[in-house]
């Protein structure tokens, strides 16, 4: 179906410079186009979660394109989870906020393909972790200190609860990072918690010895209470050891047991 005339709010394609002439260039769809705009849109914040999309006749006649094209723009969108579109008389487009759950559901798939063991993702989160605590315990706020209290508590609070407390736990480590103000490691290490989070899930869901499941839930809860208490005494090189020691530790209870590969957890 042929597009409609005037289409001058679709986007355009960037004109290759002179040194890539001879390359071959693959022109994007017009579908493509228009969810890229979108795109922009939603992550430079003119666009918030929530906030419903115009109407597809107002959407189709922005951009000059027909019914088809704005729906494939559409699927591009919610295959990246910046959109939920319902259907029916009452329903529409709405924005979502960028998941990192989306980048984890990917990278699995790359990493699965690579060869990545559940081991490889517990090394690699080791590898970011304790330096952010050895930041925490070098600068921080009282503010920093008291979330973090107040995540230990919550841990406390759901210690007869091996799957509560496994999320509870899961959130400290997310708060670790989060707490370092450092956007591209709370986005890599959301990815890799992501994966990590589904792992403690399902060893703590099969867990066959429970009283041994109890103690070991209950050892990391008091290295995280031991953490909190070396970064509010500005210890950096004992958090740092400590918060290696205990990844490394969570990383061998883990891998004894349950899936070891990376796609087992993401599907």
């Amino acid at each position: 179906m042929a597009e409609a005339a005037g289409a001058a709010e679709v986007p355009t394609v960037p004109v290759p410079s002179r040194a890539r002439v001879g390359r071959q260039v693959r022109v994007p769809k017009t579908a493509e186009l228009v969810a890229g705009h979108l795109r922009r849109q939603i992550v430079r914040g003119e666009l918030k979660p929530g906030d419903a999309l115009p109407p597809e006749s107002g959407l189709m006649e922005q951009f000059g394109i027909s019914r088809p094209t704005l729906r494939e723009a559409f699927r591009v969108l919610e295959s990246e989870s910046l959109i939920t579109v319902r259907r029916g008389a009452h329903g529409g487009a709405r924005v979502s906020a960028p998941d990192s759950d989306v980048a984890a559901r990917f990278a699995g798939l790359i990493l699965e393909y690579r060869g990545a063991t559940l081991g490889d993702v517990y090394r690699a989160a080791a590898m970011i972790e304790p330096p952010c605590a050895r930041q925490l315990a070098t600068k921080h706020t009282a503010g920093d200190i008291k979330r973090l209290r107040e995540a230990v508590a919550a841990e406390k609070a759901v210690l007869d609860d091996p799957l509560a407390l496994v999320d509870a736990q899961d959130a400290f480590h997310a708060l670790l990072v989060e707490l370092t103000g450092n956007q591209t490691l709370i986005l890599l290490c959301g990815m890799l918690r992501n994966i990590v989070d589904r792992a403690n899930a399902s060893y703590t869901a099969a867990a066959v010895d429970t009283e041994t499941q109890k103690t070991q839930a209950l050892k990391g809860h008091r290295a995280h209470v031991r953490l909190v208490g070396l970064i509010e005494s500005g210890k950096a090189d004992e958090a740092e050891k400590l918060w290696q020691r205990h990844i490394s530790s969570a990383d061998d209870v883990v891998n004894s047991a349950g899936p070891k590969t990376v796609l087992e957890l993401i599907d």
